[in-house]
């Protein structure tokens, strides 16, 4: 219950603060405590437990670290670089989509990248940049249409897509391109399968 105070008699009600965009914030708030564990022992815990890598078919962490890789960040560069796009974006499409499905976005394009990531390659992968660029996708679904291709989603896969598909041709570590095509392509999908009937459903 918020708390009038009082100023030379003039009643001040302090705003409440929301807890708009549960997702988004505890994601944010569980990639900096993973990032203060990294710093804390020397990145051996984001190493171990947040860098997604090929290991031995009996290590179980191998196939822990194909999801929990999106929770991990080298430093705090990467950490804002990311969460700079999250946090602007983010809450928006929470609050259009709702929870559930944010959960389910995230948890499948992480996953895709993870694997993709361990069939493919044999470089280490961490940090939340498929995740962007599932976000940046999806948020220019939010006019589709039944039976159309809204223009700005078009001109999104074009920019930021063909640009990732031309770096990842012409540089020679491409894992970062990888996931992010991948990133790309999941809000293509997710972007037009839940706006399909010309809105989304939040639950």
């Amino acid at each position: 219950m918020d708390t009038p105070k009082s100023n030379g008699g003039l009643k001040i009600k302090l705003p409440k603060i929301q807890f708009n965009a549960p997702v988004i914030i505890t994601y944010t708030l569980i990639c900096f405590v993973v990032l203060m564990f990294g710093y804390a022992t020397g990145g051996k815990s984001t190493l171990h437990v947040f860098t997604c890598y090929r290991t031995e078919l009996s290590d179980p962490m191998m196939y822990v670290r194909a999801l929990t890789y999106v929770f991990g960040h080298k430093d705090m560069s990467h950490f804002f670089n990311n969460f700079s796009l999250i946090v602007l974006v983010g809450p928006m499409l929470e609050e259009k989509y709702g929870s559930k499905k944010m959960v389910i976005m995230m948890a499948v394009t992480a996953l895709i990248g993870g694997v993709a990531n361990l069939l493919l390659t044999t470089s280490g992968l961490l940090g939340a940049s498929g995740i962007v660029f599932l976000f940046i996708v999806v948020a220019s679904c939010t006019s589709v249409k039944s039976g159309s291709i809204p223009l700005t989603l078009i001109l999104v896969v074009v920019i930021y897509i063909g640009q990732e598909i031309v770096t990842g041709i012409t540089a020679n570590d491409s894992v970062s391109q990888l996931t992010h095509i991948l990133g790309g392509a999941c809000g293509v999908f997710f972007g037009l399968y839940y706006n399909r009937d010309g809105a989304a459903k939040t639950e």
